[in-house]
């Protein structure tokens, strides 16, 4: 299985929240993983606001961006190119999705041209809607936002 993770997914590696042993688990399970280059952002945003809010100590933010680096090298990072954005936005209209979300999708959906076997993570109950509207399959058929 080719597992394709958005940012919900992938700060879970890095930060302990709900469903943690979840993504832990269908990593363990990949053959391999991917993501959009746009998730790298996401997750750095999503671990700053973690410390602003004061769930991350200095230290517990500096170690979860030194991880979150080590881990980038290990995923097959797809740009996003400009014939994604027009199929995202697209989606966007069509399922109520925020602007990344429909990138994540976008680029899932592209992805199953090449991998028969790609599974879509995401704690999202809106992108995972969309998702199943596409036919992707959902690891652990994910239904709320955890």
């Amino acid at each position: 299985m080719i597992l394709y993770l958005d940012s919900s997914a992938l700060v879970k590696l890095y930060f302990h929240e709900k469903r943690r042993g979840m993504v832990t688990m269908a990593v363990e399970e990949s053959e391999g993983m991917t993501t959009s280059t746009i998730t790298y952002a996401e997750t750095r945003a999503t671990l700053s606001r973690k410390h602003r809010e004061g769930w991350l100590d200095n230290n517990g933010l500096e170690q979860a961006v030194a991880d979150l680096n080590n881990g980038w090298l290990t995923f097959a990072r797809i740009d996003v190119v400009t014939r994604l954005t027009y199929r995202a936005g697209h989606l966007a209209r069509m399922n109520a999705l925020r602007g990344f979300d429909a990138v994540h999708l976008a680029r899932a959906v592209h992805l199953t041209k090449e991998y028969n076997d790609l599974s879509f993570l995401a704690f999202d109950m809106r992108l995972n809607d969309a998702a199943r509207a596409a036919a992707l399959t959902i690891y652990g058929d994910v239904s709320d936002a955890g």
